[in-house]
């Protein structure tokens, strides 16, 4: 992987292992060498991320709204810095070219993000690893309601693996490591 998008959140949440994943992440993708593509904050975890990566002399791009960057939010050492009208085009910019998606703890706009792309990997538009880290378990009611909805006949078996997911930093850049692309030719 050359290049990878990261979402996550504008805060921090209630629990110091939040950032904790947040910090190592943008270390080991800095150390591996891999360019993160991020929402451009300097605030929440989307912070922690920046910094980290900076700090191990890693390269980061940030993408955010204008309306984002008015609030003074932009991180002010992120130097490649893109501005954009709307968070469509945000998230456009920030999944195309990469070579993959991490989705780090969040809230709407991270979940947001997250199934934008994996409904372009169900509609092979995107065909590159999305994985959840999951910490602490965060994830773990929504990799339920995955599992519901194949249940339920509302997503199939082969595009709920679409979804990756793995609790450490480690597990889950191996994961995406090994992924090879397989939904379904038709999903109805």
């Amino acid at each position: 992987m050359h290049a990878v998008a990261v979402f996550c959140g504008a805060n921090r949440g209630n629990e110091p292992w939040f950032a904790e994943a947040a910090a190592e992440l943008g270390k080991t993708l800095a150390q591996r060498n891999i360019r993160v593509l991020f929402g451009g904050g300097s605030v929440g975890l989307m912070g922690v991320l920046a910094d980290a990566v900076l700090a191990h002399g890693g390269r980061i791009t940030g993408v955010i709204t204008d309306q984002l960057q008015e609030l003074e939010l932009g991180h002010k050492n992120v130097t490649d810095m893109i501005v954009v009208e709307s968070m469509a085009e945000r998230r456009t910019l920030l999944i195309k070219g990469t070579d993959g998606v991490i989705t780090l703890p969040g809230g709407f706009g991270s979940m947001d993000e997250h199934f934008e792309a994996l409904t372009l990997a169900q509609l092979h538009q995107y065909r590159k690893p999305v994985g959840l880290l999951n910490v602490q378990g965060y994830y773990d009611p929504m990799l339920q309601m995955l599992d519901r909805m194949v249940q339920y006949g509302f997503l199939k078996a082969k595009n709920r693996e679409l979804c990756l997911d793995a609790p450490t930093v480690q597990e889950l850049l191996d994961k995406m490591t090994r992924y090879e692309y397989a939904a379904v030719a038709k999903w109805v």
